[in-house]
């Protein structure tokens, strides 16, 4: 699906392309178990429609409890803000992996370093395999069709503080079938604390 920014004029950047010298990291996730919090996060980066323009979202997603442990919205796409929501997500919890697509943000060195730094394995995307990273991409869907498009941001100020509210929705009020009908946060929390 692609949308078009800037009064349809300008196409939005392709995320998910990989610094050109950038180290090239296998997905670790196929057939694996998840069983508990904290063993496998989640990264990635989506666009966020303003009435005039855009913003980009990154979040970082527990994938067991699908408890959103960080995120950050920036208008630009240089990498701090996506730093800034690892950086957060690793003072809440140090997976055992950290997962995310072949963009060059999660290929850059200071992202390496940060996540390698503490004591997590990288694990990527295939190339083109959106299935791959399915917990962040539902994620992204829910956050859109439930919270972004029904609203129409005049300015980032508002954008950031509604979507701020739906996360704190999604975290601590909104039931997952797939969860048992509880919610993120009491799965997170009640085996992070059996843990």
């Amino acid at each position: 699906m692609s949308e078009m920014g800037l009064s349809g004029l300008v196409a939005k950047p392709n995320l998910s392309r990989r610094g050109k010298y950038h180290k090239v990291y296998s997905y670790l996730l196929s057939g694996l178990k998840i069983t508990r919090p904290l063993q496998v996060f989640g990264t990635d980066i989506t666009y966020i429609r303003l009435k005039s323009g855009w913003l980009y979202l990154v979040a970082v997603l527990d994938w067991h409890s699908r408890y959103v442990v960080s995120w950050e919205l920036d208008q630009t796409l240089q990498i701090e803000f996506v730093l800034k929501a690892v950086d957060t997500a690793l003072a809440a919890g140090r997976p055992e992996i950290f997962n995310s697509d072949q963009g060059s943000h999660f290929t850059s060195p200071k992202y390496i370093q940060l996540v390698e730094g503490a004591g997590s394995r990288i694990s990527v995307d295939g190339k083109g395999r959106v299935f791959d990273n399915i917990f962040t991409e539902r994620l992204w869907k829910t956050i859109k069709y439930e919270c972004v498009y029904l609203q129409e941001f005049e300015t980032p100020r508002e954008a950031r503080k509604v979507i701020g509210e739906y996360i704190e929705f999604y975290n601590n009020r909104r039931l997952h079938q797939s969860l048992g009908y509880r919610t993120p946060a009491q799965v997170h929390f009640e085996n992070i604390f059996k843990q």
